[in-house]
């Protein structure tokens, strides 16, 4: 059975090989200018939106301020990471879903059950990262609220890193399940019934978005190791019209 890191490890190699190498530049180049920007951002504002919030907080918690200032920080960079995730994700949708399929081509000797040319594949990607977005943020704002209310947001870092994972688990993963033709619902119910797959997938590669600028060279890895991984753990062979055996 294929582990995450193992995943991960191969999927890098594979799509930094002589012929794959073309189709991950483009997601690189969009990932840079997202990530520059978002940085400049970020530094050019943190002090004053961490200020903002510690001044809310009450009077009477003053003796835990040693415990929520760090607290408040993890959570503001998660929400960061967040935006930043999403955002390189809605851009580079159509690049990543391009990718998983050539990917698993070569990896399976198939191409994915998908008839559709490659302009309805780019409209249909950025559809389905709306769809993701339903899903996502209501999710995460509850989390946001919770970050931010006394004595709850002690459990925060926990809850956002559990979350953080299968996130990351939907976003990868659901890269070569559309294009097997895998609705969402059904995708989300695959993951949770491999959850251990599902979460210790996502938990990797959410550590590798947090390396600075390495992180842009290693995203093409997760999505190509997502590919392994769903073509190991998750592809359906009883519906497959192919019948297409697991490697």
């Amino acid at each position: 059975m294929l582990d995450a890191v193992t995943a991960l490890s191969r999927g890098t190699r594979c799509v930094y090989r002589p012929g794959m190498r073309r189709y991950v530049f483009l997601p690189i180049l969009v990932n840079l200018i997202v990530y520059v920007s978002m940085f400049s951002f970020v530094i050019n504002r943190f002090d004053g939106w961490l200020a903002h919030w510690m001044n809310m907080v009450p009077t009477w918690l003053d003796w835990l301020s040693w415990l929520i200032w760090p607290v408040f920080v993890i959570s503001l960079l998660v929400v960061v990471f967040f935006t930043f995730t999403l955002v390189t994700s809605l851009i580079a949708a159509p690049f990543y879903g391009f990718l998983a399929a050539k990917v698993e081509t070569q990896v399976t000797g198939h191409e994915p059950i998908d008839d559709r040319n490659l302009t309805k594949t780019a409209i249909d990607a950025l559809g389905r990262e709306f769809v993701k977005l339903a899903y996502i943020l209501p999710r995460a704002a509850g989390l946001f609220v919770i970050s931010w209310i006394p004595g709850l947001n002690l459990f925060a870092p926990l809850l956002w890193a559990l979350f953080s994972a299968w996130i990351m688990a939907i976003t990868y993963l659901d890269y070569p399940m559309d294009n097997n033709k895998v609705t969402f619902a059904d995708m989300r119910q695959r993951l949770a019934k491999r959850w251990w797959q599902s979460l210790s997938f996502g938990g990797l590669v959410t550590l590798i978005t947090w390396i600075p600028l390495a992180n842009l060279f290693l995203i093409p890895g997760a999505v190509a190791g997502a590919v392994l991984l769903w073509d190991d753990h998750y592809r359906d062979t009883n519906a497959d019209p192919r019948g297409i055996t697991p490697q």
